[in-house]
């Protein structure tokens, strides 16, 4: 799950959200039908599509509707708690992490709104996301005290020091993405083989990261991202391997992805070992043993038995 904190939003949310493009994302319908209750509150069929199409965005694996149902009704159930103990994060709040996360990735809000639009998400289901990912936190520290709670790159920096040893090093990648769109509705055997003989023609001429949108302006439904700083914990799965084995200057191989054929091609890598990544670092290595995601699981699972469910 993309996580947004009130002190940081890291890079895969940032890289996901770039790395994607708005082809082959369905619109809601216009009707909405109530698919489920949580405790009174309706989830729609319109919520549902939404939220689907933003695990879309994200790449996530798995069945879509039903990861969209169980998030939508995890995220009830943790807004009617902070609702109910007044701990929800402001409407300011909200709004400026979202400036924050447009403006980290090069864009304005009215970019950031209309990627959000084209993508069938829309702003207000990603708003309504980071409110429920910036509250939650400090719902789970009210809860459990300090030590439930989040703590900042400078503490977790501090309490890496404190084990022994020196910042950990990571790499920082800059890195470009290049898709050769191939419509969902188009797509076909053939036409993605045609593509990927295309993107593999570009790979063995790629004219570096300076030279690529050039180059691919005389080229066929081809787009070209500039993904900007992915340190190595954020690089997100299905790339990873590829993008470590390949060095500076080069490209990936070329895969087949929801939006056609693409590669991603490593402006530059370098070793890095600053506080915001040693903390990522850190954060990476422990993530299974955090006490913090202990004991929100535990409040959760107390709020669902709480909790009247139903699906329509």
């Amino acid at each position: 799950m993309i996580r947004l904190t009130a002190t940081r939003l890291t890079g895969v949310a940032i890289a996901f959200l770039l790395m994607l493009s708005p082809i082959g994302f369905s619109q809601a319908n216009a009707a909405s039908e109530i698919k489920v209750v949580v405790n009174q509150q309706a989830i729609t069929s319109v919520d549902i599509s939404r939220r689907i199409n933003f695990l879309r965005l994200q790449g996530t694996k798995g069945n879509h509707r039903k990861m969209a149902r169980d998030q939508l009704v995890e995220e009830a159930l943790k807004m009617q708690e902070a609702r109910r103990v007044g701990a929800v994060i402001g409407e300011a709040q909200v709004n400026a992490a979202f400036a924050n996360f447009a403006k980290q990735n090069n864009l304005n809000t009215k970019q950031m709104n209309q990627i959000l639009a084209q993508s069938g998400v829309t702003s207000k289901h990603f708003k309504d996301f980071i409110r429920v990912e910036m509250t939650w936190p400090r719902l789970v520290q009210a809860r459990y005290g300090a030590a439930g709670g989040t703590q900042s790159t400078q503490d977790l920096v501090s309490k890496m020091l404190e084990s022994g040893g020196s910042k950990p090093k990571t790499t920082e990648y800059i890195l470009q993405q290049v898709i050769f769109v191939v419509p969902e509705a188009k797509r076909s055997k053939s036409l993605l083989g045609a593509r990927q003989r295309e993107a593999e023609q570009l790979r063995k001429r790629f004219p570096g990261c300076d030279g690529s949108k050039q180059t691919a302006v005389a080229l066929r439904d081809v787009t070209v991202r500039d993904l900007g700083r992915v340190l190595q914990p954020q690089l997100p799965g299905e790339w990873k391997p590829f993008i470590e084995k390949t060095k500076q200057g080069e490209t990936t191989q070329s895969r087949v992805t929801p939006r056609g054929i693409e590669f991603i091609a490593v402006c530059s890598s370098k070793t890095v070992s600053d506080d915001v990544a040693a903390a990522m670092v850190f954060q990476a290595e422990n993530a299974d043993g955090n006490a913090d995601s202990d004991n929100a699981k535990a409040f959760l699972k107390e709020l669902r038995e709480k909790a009247v469910i139903s699906d329509r």
